[in-house]
């Protein structure tokens, strides 16, 4: 009996079971390869039932559904803005600086916003018209200032060891242009001027210059010297006044040893008499291509060297060289006579040289 009853009550308690939805459910799932599943009027075959076709219908309906919006990317809002607000600015014309690749005229939008959109530029000068300042800044080298004439520079009374060349005692202008002889230190013993445009030398230019020994003027356009220029200058030898244009030899200090005058215009009367007589230590006397007609008599003993070639000597006196009343005098220094290129015949006075150790060149025919 107590078997019967719980034979009967698990029967019931069975049955409870089986009637929850849940069981019902899960003996569905258990058994969907053979049961087919009702559910109102609708007939679902678990066994040919497509799952995947579900979800795509399902997809499809929710996109149906969503609205249709394209949102703007990011910039095309404030794109759009600006355009819109450019499309109703007036347009008006704006100059494009030249040399940019434009035509010459810029359609643009009112000067406030231009200056909004575009960054300022300098302003560029016109074409062809370029300042000295631009040009300056441009280049960012000053140009060099032109250099002054010498004669400017002497003028403003500037040292002339800034334009000449100054090396212990021995001042160099040479070849500067010079039209005057510059302020020399007082200290020059030896000065230089060559290849200039002086035309004359005055007693002012060499005043009180107690040392100087030697003074080159070749080759300038000197046409007068005045006579006692060189007279205040105590210790000057030699005189180089070559190639110039010089009619008068100037009077000269015994202290002379060597002078220069060749090539140029001096003549018969151009030299004073018994000029060089008292220099009794002239050594060189050079008075090549002159206009002088005769030897100029008496010449000191120290005399080593006397070119007159290329004057215009006719004539010669046996006395010129020699002493007549001393037949023992020899005039040993003078080695070097040149009367070459001049209108006499030096035969014709044989007993001019006997007292020379060597005859004179120059004609003898």
């Amino acid at each position: 009996m107590r078997t019967f009853l719980q034979l009967v009550f698990g029967l019931l308690v069975l049955k409870a079971v089986s009637a929850s939805p849940r069981f019902s459910r899960q003996v569905d799932y258990d058994s969907y390869d053979a049961v087919d599943y009702n559910e109102g009027e609708d007939n679902f075959d678990l066994n040919n039932y497509d799952y995947e076709e579900e979800l795509r219908v399902e997809e499809a309906e929710t996109d149906a559904e969503k609205p249709e919006y394209n949102y703007p990317e990011p910039g095309e809002v404030e794109k759009k803005e600006e355009e819109e607000e450019e499309e109703e600015l007036p347009l008006k014309p704006q100059l494009v600086p030249q040399g940019s690749g434009g035509s010459g005229v810029l359609m643009g939008p009112d000067t406030e916003k231009e200056e909004e959109l575009l960054p300022a530029t300098p302003d560029t000068p016109q074409e062809g018209k370029t300042s000295v300042d631009e040009e300056t800044v441009s280049s960012g080298i000053p140009e060099p200032d032109e250099p002054e004439e010498p004669d400017e520079v002497i003028k403003k009374g500037l040292p002339v060891c800034l334009l000449c060349t100054c090396l212990g005692g021995s001042v160099y202008c040479d070849d500067l242009k010079l039209d005057s002889v510059p302020p020399l230190p007082k200290d020059t013993t030896h000065f230089y001027a060559r290849y200039n445009r002086i035309t004359k030398i005055s007693k002012s230019d060499f005043a009180n210059m107690n040392k100087l020994k030697k003074i080159d003027l070749t080759a300038n356009e000197i046409t007068s010297i005045e006579d006692r220029t060189f007279m205040g200058l105590p210790e000057l030898e030699e005189l180089i006044i070559r190639e110039n244009h010089i009619s008068q030899l100037p009077t000269l200090p015994e202290t002379m040893t060597l002078i220069d005058a060749s090539h140029n215009d001096i003549g018969s009367k151009g030299i004073h008499k018994e000029a060089f007589k008292d220099m009794t230590g002239l050594q060189f006397l050079y008075l090549t291509d002159n206009n002088i007609d005769y030897v100029p008599v008496p010449l000191p003993d120290s005399l080593r060297s006397l070119h007159l070639q290329g004057n215009n000597i006719q004539m010669m006196h046996e006395d010129t060289f020699c002493n007549l009343n001393d037949f023992n005098y020899i005039r040993n220094a003078l080695e070097d006579i040149r009367l070459d290129g001049n209108p006499i015949n030096l035969s014709k006075t044989p007993q001019a040289y006997v007292c020379l150790p060597r005859i004179p060149i120059g004609n003898l025919i």
